[in-house]
This record gives C-alpha cells, sequence and structure tokens, in this order.
C-alpha cells in the first residue's frame, strides 16, 4: 500500500482502493485531487474476489487507520465499492470503471444499485476527479481550512473557464478551434 502526504498525525483520511492496475489511471485523479488540496490518503490495489481476507482486512481497519472516506473503483460486476459499504461504516465514494463490454455501464449498474442500508456514493464512469472532490468536501464539512482550500480550488476553475471565453471573444470560434487542434 502506498501512503502519501500523510496529515500531522501521521494518519491518511482517505482510502483510495482499486481491483486492478488497470484502474490506476482513472484512480490517480483522485489521487491527484486530495494531493492538490492537501488531504493524506493510502492506495492500494486488492481485490475482493481474488484476495477476500486481505480485502475483508482492509476494510475492517479502514476507520482504525483514521480513514473518513474510502473511494474505491470497480470494473465490471464492480464489488469492491458495495462490499466496503458493508464492511466500513463511513462514507464510501464508488468509481464505475469504463469497461469494453459495455462501457461502464455495468459497473455503474452494480455500484449505484445497493440494497437499502447500504449506500454508496457514486460518480461518473472514470470519475477519478470528481470522486476526490467529493470526499474533500465530505472532509470539509469540519475542516474549515480544507473548506477554503476547496473554495480557492473552485475559484481557479472559474478563472480557467473566464480565461477560454476571453480568448474566445478575442479571436473567434474559427481561431479559437485551430489553436486547440495545434
Amino acid at each position: 500500500m502506498t501512503d502519501f502526504n500523510k496529515d500531522k498525525d501521521n494518519k491518511p483520511r482517505v482510502g483510495i482502493v482499486m481491483g486492478s492496475d488497470s484502474d490506476m489511471p482513472v484512480m490517480a485523479k483522485a489521487a491527484d485531487i486530495l494531493e492538490e488540496l492537501g488531504i493524506a490518503c493510502e492506495m492500494a490495489i486488492i481485490s475482493a474476489h481474488r484476495e477476500p481476507d486481505v480485502f475483508f482486512s482492509y476494510a475492517k481497519s479502514a476507520e482504525e487507520k483514521g480513514f473518513k472516506v474510502i473511494i474505491a473503483g470497480a470494473g465490471m460486476a464492480a464489488h469492491l465499492p458495495g462490499m466496503c459499504a458493508a464492511i466500513f461504516p463511513m462514507p464510501v465514494i464508488g468509481i464505475p470503471m469504463h469497461t469494453a463490454s459495455l462501457g461502464g455501464r455495468d459497473s455503474l449498474y452494480s455500484i449505484v444499485q445497493m440494497p437499502s442500508g447500504i449506500p454508496v456514493a457514486t460518480v461518473a464512469i472514470n470519475g477519478g476527479a470528481n470522486a476526490g472532490l467529493l470526499a474533500a468536501r465530505i472532509l470539509a464539512t469540519s475542516d474549515p481550512e480544507l473548506l477554503e482550500r476547496l473554495k480557492k480550488y473552485s475559484a481557479k476553475l472559474q478563472e480557467q473557464v473566464e480565461a477560454k471565453d476571453a480568448r474566445l471573444q478575442e479571436q473567434g470560434y474559427k481561431a479559437y478551434l485551430e489553436g486547440q487542434r495545434k
């Protein structure tokens, strides 16, 4: 398991778990957002199907490790987020992975259709960045400093859109498109 950006108490606040290293590019987007916002996290590859004992140990020890949120990515049958939610008593955010067979709809339906009493917040297919932001927003409900960092992050996004519109207004749409193709 990879730890990075630990908090002052040396504990990660978010667990990021995936069933396969093929999920890493999407899960890295969640980790990148958390890192940018200064939130400690731990990342692991654990298969709920291929190593159930390791998975159960991970989910059962998550609260003790100091996790406040788990972000779980999964494709196809997508059991990892739901199983985390069945064991871990705090928020779980599921990221459905794009799949070759059904384009990720199988993953999305599997994660979003949890039985009553086992909620999993679900972001878009391959929505790693939004999962990181949702975890940050959950944590910000009890962390005023993090809330300020989130507000600055949102202001930066707004500035980026305003700069793009200013360029569009200055250049016109044809020159703008041509600039994007280069």
